[in-house]
């Protein structure tokens, strides 16, 4: 896939809106992740931290929308094995970091939730597990985020610097708690505050007004250290 086809469109003589854009106020979803070419990946960058994308040409330049909600999945290493049970996976060490490293840090750091998810049972006849249904999640999200916009007037996930201090006040002792972990995780400054920004929706989801060390903790098991 080219640049044009997840940024823009290429026909005509001036830029079109491509897939970011008509992913607008919705859903991007990008299967085999590090199959994408590492320029494509790099054009996500700009939309996921200013929710638009502006397209220079020699005599244009056009600002196009793009806020969606980027989400991707991709294998453990380039067989698909790694950490399966069945020991399948014959990927060497400098496989797997070559792998891997077709996604940069910077991009890394605008994904907010990193999670690994254990291959599917091939059980026909599934027992039904313990938890909350789909019905009763969807409820609880709905009610956290119209906590959130009476409280801020927008999702925790658009707050700005101002919104971020005055709405994820920490105390001083989880706040130096916080500090030491992402500096021993080799987080950034922009993945700290994103991991604030988890935590508050973490305590929304629990209906509680302040964020405890709890949701602080949480919020750093879905960001992998970059260190």
């Amino acid at each position: 896939m080219s640049v044009s086809y997840i940024s823009i469109s290429t026909s005509g003589s001036r830029p079109q809106p491509g897939e970011i854009t008509l992913a607008h106020q919705g859903v991007l979803f990008l299967d085999e992740l590090p199959e994408f070419d590492r320029k494509v990946l790099e054009v996500l960058r700009e939309p996921l931290e200013s929710g638009h994308i502006v397209i220079a040409r020699a005599r244009d330049k056009v600002r196009f929308p793009a806020r969606f909600q980027l989400v991707a999945a991709m294998n453990p290493c380039p067989c698909g094995y790694l950490g399966d049970a069945s020991n399948r996976c014959r990927c060497t060490p400098e496989q797997i970091q070559r792998y891997r490293a077709k996604l940069s840090g910077p991009l890394l750091d605008r994904i907010d939730l990193h999670l690994t998810v254990a291959r599917e049972s091939t059980a026909l006849e599934v027992s039904a597990q313990d938890g909350e249904s789909t019905a009763e999640a969807a409820a609880k999200v709905a009610r956290a985020r119209e906590l959130q916009l009476q409280r801020q007037g927008v999702a925790n996930a658009f707050l700005d610097l101002p919104g971020l201090r005055r709405h994820c006040a920490l105390s001083e002792t989880d706040r130096h708690w916080l500090e030491n972990a992402c500096e021993r995780l080799g987080l950034s400054l922009r993945a700290a505050h994103r991991v604030l920004k988890v935590a508050r929706t973490l305590a929304d989801l629990a209906e509680q007004r302040q964020i405890s060390r709890e949701h602080l903790a949480e919020a750093l098991q879905y960001r992998p250290g970059m260190g």
